[in-house]
């Protein structure tokens, strides 16, 4: 079902600044993370940050503007009563291309960060909500059978691998590409994620090749993610979000171009289904048509001076959990 319900907000707790945690992750690997308390709200979340080298806070070198639009919707859901634990993902300020980073350690570090929650005096007679953001939603999938209930937040509608393709043809689009500029290039596309698919070298590049659909595909390349974007690629969300056996909704900013709300959702389905208005990918308030957004239009509203759109249909759902 669609969720448009009108708001009912909360009490609204004390601001209080972050306590800095550090725990062990996957094979004992050293995590470090934030601590918000909450209020009254029974439940406390575990926020996991999406794709890339985005930190605790959802802040990534990528984005042109200072955006900490994770440390915001921390503040929002302290604001709702519910306190957090975010935590840089394990790549974050590494050096060591040897670093595992492979999915089942990138989960293994979700489902630690679950049982460090646990512990914490700040979740001490809560639930567990496990609040993933983007990528983070797709692996907050695999590992959301140990909480009690899951928000994915922009959640991939499709495998990495065809959304990937969809988002350049998006961009292409959007840039008014002739039709043979664009079929060079998603064919270009398509035959870098065969290859590392079956793990071969990237083909070449075309000289019409985009240099910033050649970097994307060497990106995705790179030998020490490539196992990790391998095992993601054709991972079906909505196999894994139909097998939840927890309370579950799925949100999206109706102004989002990297991921959005699929037309069609599997009928099988059982969670809540929320789309966010005048939102964009970080939930940040996006004004400007999503027809036409280019990749660096887009983030420009994605800075700290770019205030959330109205989450009053996440509150409500928020507000009936038990």
């Amino acid at each position: 079902m669609l969720l448009f319900l009108p708001p009912t907000p909360p009490a609204l707790v004390e601001a209080a600044p972050d306590r800095d945690l550090a725990f062990p992750g996957f094979n004992a690997f050293p995590l470090k993370g934030s601590v918000k308390a909450g209020g009254g709200h029974p439940y406390f979340a575990v926020m996991v940050a999406g794709s890339g080298p985005t930190d605790r806070d959802w802040s990534n070198p990528l984005i042109p503007v200072p955006s900490h639009g994770g440390r915001d919707v921390a503040a929002w859901l302290q604001g709702q009563g519910i306190g957090s634990l975010r935590y840089d993902k394990r790549f974050i300020g590494a050096k060591d291309p040897r670093l595992d980073i492979s999915l089942d350690a990138q989960v293994g570090d979700i489902k630690a960060a679950l049982k460090a929650a646990r512990a914490l005096p700040e979740a001490k007679g809560r639930k567990l909500l496990l609040v993933g953001h983007s990528e983070g939603a797709l692996l907050s999938l695999l590992a959301a059978g140990e909480a009690d209930a899951a928000l994915l937040l922009a959640l991939p509608g499709m495998s990495m691998g065809k959304l990937i393709r969809a988002q350049v043809k998006g961009q292409l689009d959007a840039a008014k590409a002739p039709a043979d500029v664009s079929a060079q290039n998603l064919g270009y596309l398509d035959a870098a994620l065969d290859a590392i698919r079956k793990n071969r070298d990237l083909p070449e590049a075309p000289s019409g090749v985009a240099p910033g659909v050649a970097a994307l595909a060497r990106g995705l390349a790179r030998p020490e993610s490539r196992t990790f974007v391998r095992d993601l690629l054709d991972l079906d969300p909505w196999g894994a979000a139909q097998r939840l056996a927890v309370p579950c909704a799925v949100a999206w900013g109706d102004r989002d171009i990297q991921t959005w709300k699929p037309e069609v959702l599997p009928p099988g389905f059982q969670g809540a289904v929320i789309q966010i208005p005048e939102a964009n990918h970080l939930f940040k308030r996006e004004t400007r048509p999503r027809a036409g957004l280019t990749g660096l239009d887009a983030a420009t509203a994605y800075g700290d001076a770019a205030p959330l759109a109205d989450l009053a249909p996440l509150a409500a759902w928020l507000k009936g959990l038990k």
